[in-house]
């Protein structure tokens, strides 16, 4: 045995090519749609059937095993119990930096997962919804630092899965505005008794251990079934960042109800300018210090490539 072949013999994950990865999808032959995929694909990121059928069907195909013997456990420990209660639903997160391609992801899988013969109801939430207001950001002199840690309401995000978990049919997740850059008041996203619940977020595999905490403390990832993390080099992360900084100036800051308004009329240049400092004084911090050491924490590991496709995955061994 060589020297690679052991230290991989060793290694907590298997690496997976592409070309490998995509031949694992179980022999799924979902139809979708030029429509369907249109509504997945996000601002400035590729996405395409080949991506759909060579990625996310085979990672389908490994979560409804994950699922499946959920589901059997879920039955033996209840034959075990002799009790009645009900089943939870399975939890998925999904982490990875701004501009990594996350909320895709999640969208993809969402669809795909659905489309089982089962036709299990796939909820997704985003963390962002969990942010606390602008309100309290500028009280607490954090507004430059959204995304980090301290700005998001975690006690009520554990108090959400908590509920996901305890089986509550119907729950409710604050909404956040892109566009206004802010929590909505009064308005909430319902989800009604899901089967598998999809939860997307910069910060869902961090741990953030304080000197200042007693006694026992709960994170976010403990009330996950199965983790992914999407991954991609700092490079193609800032490049990707600044293109959707100035597809965003072009479309969205257009609108006066933009938070991000004052940007419409930049030079390209000056658009350029002001994404790569935003970049280097909020998210590359954020990324260095906060995201980017979760990454081996996740059960999955999405490697993309300069073009915002997969070009391998790092699973973890069970």
């Amino acid at each position: 045995m060589t020297d690679i072949e052991k230290k991989e013999q060793y290694a907590p994950y298997i690496s997976i090519s592409r070309d490998e990865w995509k031949t694992l999808n179980g022999a799924l032959n979902f139809s979708l749609s030029d429509e369907d995929i249109s509504k997945l694909n996000a601002l400035n990121e590729p996405l395409n059937l080949a991506e759909i059928q060579e990625v996310y069907f085979p990672l389908s195909h490994l979560l409804n095993i994950h699922i499946d013997f959920a589901k059997k456990l879920y039955e033996a420990e209840n034959g075990y119990l002799n009790s009645g209660r009900k089943r939870s639903p399975f939890i998925i997160g999904i982490a990875g930096s701004v501009a990594a391609g996350k909320s895709t992801t999640a969208r993809v899988l969402q669809k795909v997962l659905s489309l089982w013969p089962e036709k299990p109801r796939v909820a997704l939430v985003t963390t962002d919804g969990f942010l606390y207001p602008n309100k309290v950001l500028e009280q607490r002199s954090i507004m430059n630092r959204k995304g980090f840690p301290e700005s998001y309401d975690t006690k009520r995000l554990i108090n959400f899965l908590a509920d996901v978990k305890a089986g509550k049919e119907h729950l409710e997740v604050p909404i956040y505005s892109h566009l206004e850059y802010d929590i909505i008041p009064n308005r909430v996203q319902e989800i009604h008794n899901p089967d598998v619940v999809i939860v997307e977020g910069i910060n869902v595999l961090q741990v953030n251990l304080s000197e200042k905490h007693q006694g026992p403390q709960v994170f976010v990832s403990d009330f996950f079934d199965y983790s992914i993390y999407v991954h991609a080099n700092e490079k193609n992360l800032l490049e990707w960042y600044i293109s959707r900084f100035k597809q965003l100036q072009r479309t969205a800051f257009q609108n006066p109800s933009s938070y991000f308004h004052r940007y419409a009329t930049l030079s390209e240049q000056e658009a350029i300018a002001i994404a790569a400092n935003i970049w280097d004084l909020i998210n590359k911090p954020n990324l260095i210090k906060n995201i980017l050491p979760t990454r081996f924490r996740a059960n999955l590991i999405l490697e993309k490539g300069s073009h915002h496709f997969v070009k391998g995955v790092k699973l973890r061994k069970v």
